[in-house]
């Protein structure tokens, strides 16, 4: 079976983007966890409550088949975290699955793994994305290898699917 690990920030994360594509994981057979810096509730953005099942700092990437970061206004808790950006790397280093939607891309670009690479953010960090040097398409969902970004909530079961593709 499959092993997908959703990272969700600690408090304000967009409950479709995580909702989303998780149901359409496990229903493709998936079998998927939810990791955060905390194993107390979480709520979303939205008002959905999630218990994380494990903490960021325990996931070990060849446990995964793919790493995905979770979006919403908490996103932000990782673009300057350490283990988070290892994280990625390590993900990329293992030849896995990486993903990020809505603002969480950020976190993939300041990690360095996206330098060439075409991905997508939420319009409002394209700038960010270029920065990490990479190619910001502006699409709603993209993939460029192993790597799966998307803009927005409404790209969740487009990105769900293509994580699920992959």
């Amino acid at each position: 079976m499959k092993k997908v690990v959703m990272v969700i920030p600690q408090d304000q994360f967009r409950d479709e983007e995580l909702l989303a594509p998780k149901q359409i994981l496990e229903q493709g057979k998936v079998e998927v966890k939810v990791a955060s810096t905390t194993l107390n509730p979480v709520k979303g953005m939205l008002g959905a409550k999630v218990k994380p099942d494990i903490l960021l700092a325990d996931i070990n990437v060849r446990d995964f088949d793919a790493l995905v970061f979770i979006g919403g206004m908490g996103a932000t808790q990782y673009w300057d975290d350490e283990k988070a950006l290892q994280l990625a790397r390590d993900t990329v280093n293992n030849s896995r699955i990486i993903a990020a939607i809505c603002i969480a891309p950020v976190t993939l670009a300041k990690a360095g793994i996206l330098k060439g690479k075409r991905a997508t953010v939420s319009s409002s960090e394209a700038g960010l994305l270029e920065e990490g040097g990479a190619i910001y398409t502006g699409r709603l969902v993209e993939k460029d290898g192993d790597i799966i970004t998307a803009s927005c909530p409404s790209a969740a079961s487009e990105f769900g699917k293509e994580i699920l593709r992959a």
